[in-house]
């Protein structure tokens, strides 16, 4: 998984110049990450992820990341219908925040934020929201959006500093777990996701537990571990898109 890119084709840098007569137009069609099958998550969203996805930790970019698990299988995601709607009732913000996100460096807060001009709700007749107004200054939906982003980077950040302590710790073990397809075959998912193990955060000594709680992070390893409850609710929804589509 590339943290930043995903389901993002051509990223650039918003501006006035470039994009001054430019709208969004709102959509609840969530097609564009149909082929993603699993998303990073900031440290405040676990709490609404964990009771509908499962969370784990992907190795990328030299880094470990927190994700919630959309498919067992890369290219799938079981939570986009049809239609472009999303099946949970929480979508992920890495997702809400798309077409917007910020240009890849060192120092993300630094960085200027971009729009995906393949993103099918960008237009140039006025649909939607403007990005600027008539004196290329950002509009009040820009500046929200821009909000938003910050807001995302900030808890992916903290989000971030809760994986390098898990691997300080040496919690994190590979994951093994199976998921029922359809009524004929299951998928085994080993290796490349993590999880924390149990043993290992048992094995723990107090003060370091102590400061777990302390800093929040102890919170967010037992909302993980109570997701992991979800891939039996990941088989059922695989189940029920199978069969979909054996109807079709």
């Amino acid at each position: 998984m590339t943290t930043q890119q995903l389901f993002y084709e051509r990223a650039v840098p918003l501006s006035p110049t470039r994009h001054g007569t430019w709208s969004l137009e709102p959509s609840a069609d969530y097609g564009f990450a149909r082929n993603v099958n699993s998303v990073p998550l900031g440290a405040t969203e676990f709490q609404a992820a964990a009771p509908e996805y499962p969370i784990v930790f992907v190795p990328t970019e030299g880094a470990i990341v927190a994700a919630a698990l959309l498919g067992p299988r890369a290219g799938q995601n079981l939570y986009v219908v049809d239609d472009g709607t999303w099946r949970a009732h929480y979508v992920p913000a890495f997702v809400r925040r798309y077409p917007f996100v910020f240009a890849a460096g060192e120092n993300p807060k630094a960085q200027p934020l971009c729009i995906d001009e393949a993103c099918s709700a960008c237009n140039q007749e006025g649909r939607g929201e403007r990005l600027f107004d008539g004196k290329g200054k950002p509009t009040p939906f820009l500046q929200e959006r821009l909000k938003f982003a910050q807001n995302f980077q900030a808890q992916f950040d903290r989000m971030l500093s809760l994986c390098r302590r898990l691997k300080e710790l040496d919690l994190l073990e590979p994951m093994r777990a199976k998921i029922g397809l359809d009524a004929a075959s299951t998928t085994a998912l080993t290796g490349y996701f993590n999880v924390v193990g149990r043993d290992r955060l048992k094995a723990l000594s107090g003060d370091t537990l102590r400061s777990l709680a302390q800093s929040d992070e102890l919170e967010l390893i037992y909302l993980h571990l109570q997701s992991l409850r979800n891939f039996a609710t990941m088989g059922g929804v695989a189940r029920t898109t199978a069969a979909g589509d054996a109807r079709r």
